[in-house]
This record gives structure tokens, C-alpha cells and sequence, in this order.
């Protein structure tokens, strides 16, 4: 199976590592699309992106810096440098080498700058979230640099019978024409929580649950779908009469 995620915003650069790592599928896409932000200024940046000055004044440095090849000393693999809720729940930094050979087989992590990044590739600090209206020679969002690209990647990638577990939120998931799919071979698993005595997907349990989710399939080294159904970390367990075959729920 493939599971696709979303990146995060939060970033942590002094996060645990290893020396083990690839290189991104499409850095000479990246390359364009930072080519396009570096003549961006502080202010422009900002709006562009609705951030504060400071982020903005951060980004701007991060692109200017910005150059490929990548290695160890200027770059980290994906998986580590993450830090948000998802990538807490996930734990990687608790992975063995058996795991993470898994993981990097399997786990497809989303990017607006980057298209899609295996865990183990290496990528330098940024912000582009994929929602972001940048211009570019596709059209004028990034979905419209992406998706031809990260579909056709996905679908050349995946096994004849194999599955797609879509762990994204709905911006990035988005950046994938899942029509393209065959009907029953994309699964998007839903997270709901009780509060003030109603079930409702409340958006930081479900992005920490999506996290739990990936280490449940890496720690048990998952091959079928149907094994999805027995996650229960943190309390989560699934619910068949709240389900459809394309959308497991799970309740805590």
C-alpha cells in the first residue's frame, strides 16, 4: 500500500537523525518554483501567504538560500524535520531500520514546494503550503503546477491490487486527481472524538490520529487493508456502522 500525508508547517532542524537518505523526486520542479518565490520581497511573501512579516522575512532567507545538490550538511530527511501534529503522532525517531526501509517504501508525504517526498528525502527548511495562489507556467495555483505530476507518480508507483491510504488533509489530498484511481482502491480513514456529548472530527485529535495511524502500519509492517481495521492506539477503534468500505471511521 501507499499512504499519502501532508507535510507540516512547524520544523525542527536539530531534530534526531540518520545517515541514511534519498533524494526527491522532483527537485528540478522545486527548483522552478523557488526560482518564482526568490523575487518575491519581505512584504510581498507575506501577503502572498498571509503570514506575519517575521515568517514572511524568514521565508524570503530560506529561498534565497535555497540551492541543490543537497546533503547532510545543508539538508535533513523529510521525516525528521517535520515536527507537526501528525509527525508527533507518528514517532518516527522510534523507527528501526527494518521500519523505516518500510516507511520509505510506503509513506508519500505531500509538498507544495517539493511535490512528494519519501521519508527519507532530503529537503531544506521552508513554507509553501499547497493552497498558495503562486503563479506559475501551469496556471495559477499550485494545484495546477502538481497534480498531472503527483498522480501520475503515485499511479506508475503502485502495484497492480495495491491500495492508497489517504492520511492528507483535504488541501492536500486535493493535489491528487483520486479519480484517476480505481474505485475501491483509495481509502481515506476518518477520525471522530466525542465532545459536549457529540461525535465530531476535531481537527487536532484527527491530525495526531492520522500520525498514530502511520506508526500503526509501519510498527506492524500492514501490506492489506483490511489490517487497518484493527487500529486501536490512543483509544481509537474502528466502527463498522458508521463506515463504508472507502471510508473507515475510528472513534475514541
Amino acid at each position: 500500500m501507499k499512504i499519502i500525508i501532508s507535510p507540516a508547517k512547524k520544523l525542527d532542524s536539530n531534530a534526531s537523525s540518520v545517515n541514511k537518505y534519498s533524494n526527491a523526486f522532483f527537485l528540478n520542479q522545486a527548483e522552478e518554483l523557488i526560482n518564482i518565490l526568490k523575487k518575491y520581497s519581505v512584504e510581498g511573501l507575506s501577503k502572498l501567504m498571509h503570514i506575519s512579516m517575521d515568517l514572511a522575512q524568514l521565508n524570503v532567507k530560506r529561498y534565497q538560500e535555497w540551492s541543490i545538490p543537497f546533503d547532510l550538511s545543508n539538508a535533513k530527511q523529510a521525516i525528521f524535520l517535520f515536527q507537526g501534529d501528525v509527525y508527533k503522532g507518528m514517532e518516527a525517531h522510534t523507527f528501526n531500520k527494518k521500519e523505516l526501509d518500510f516507511a520509505q517504501s510506503n509513506i508519500r508525504i505531500l509538498s507544495g514546494l517539493y511535490g512528494i517526498l519519501r521519508p527519507l528525502d532530503l529537503m531544506m527548511p521552508y513554507r509553501l503550503e499547497m493552497g498558495t495562489k503562486l503563479l506559475n507556467k501551469r496556471g495559477k495555483t499550485l494545484y495546477h503546477f502538481w497534480n498531472s505530476t503527483l498522480t501520475n507518480n503515485l499511479l506508475d508507483e503502485m502495484k497492480s491490487g495495491e491500495s492508497l491510504i489517504n492520511l492528507a488533509s483535504n488541501e492536500y489530498s486535493k493535489s491528487i486527481d483520486l479519480k484517476s484511481f480505481t474505485s475501491d482502491s483509495v481509502i481515506t480513514p476518518v477520525f471522530k472524538d466525542f465532545k459536549n456529548g457529540e461525535l465530531k472530527i476535531i481537527s487536532f485529535f484527527a491530525k495526531k490520529a492520522r500520525g498514530y495511524m502511520c506508526n500503526f502500519i509501519v510498527k506492524n509492517n500492514l501490506t492489506s487493508t483490511d489490517d487497518l481495521l484493527q487500529f486501536n492506539k490512543e483509544g481509537y477503534s474502528f466502527h463498522p456502522e458508521e463506515s463504508t468500505l472507502e471510508k473507515p471511521v475510528f472513534i475514541r
